[in-house]
């Protein structure tokens, strides 16, 4: 599966048959990304996609230095099960 960045759009996303999937955050300054919501086409959902969103997310996260405030109840339930990805948590959210 392939996810792709839209900086302009500030998010990312992946389409596949059946649907799409897209991460939204925002930028608000330098070395800060809040990952504000990740929706995926009801067709799709529980099948994995909207963790492959956020884990392409982390990994352009992690290539740019930026540390990750998640507002998705979602996407904050992920790291909590990807402890390997904490690190990228802003220190106010560890």
């Amino acid at each position: 599966m392939n996810v792709e960045h839209d900086p302009a759009g500030r998010r990312f996303m992946t389409r596949v048959p059946g649907g799409e999937g897209v991460l939204t955050y925002t930028a608000p300054v330098p070395g800060i990304l809040i990952f504000e919501d990740v929706e995926v086409s009801p067709a799709l959902r529980g099948k994995g996609l909207a963790g492959q969103i956020v884990e392409a997310a982390c990994r352009h996260a992690r290539a740019t230095g930026a540390r990750v405030i998640p507002t998705c109840p979602y996407i904050a339930w992920w790291f909590r099960q990807h402890s390997e990805q904490q690190d990228l948590l802003a220190p106010s959210e560890k």
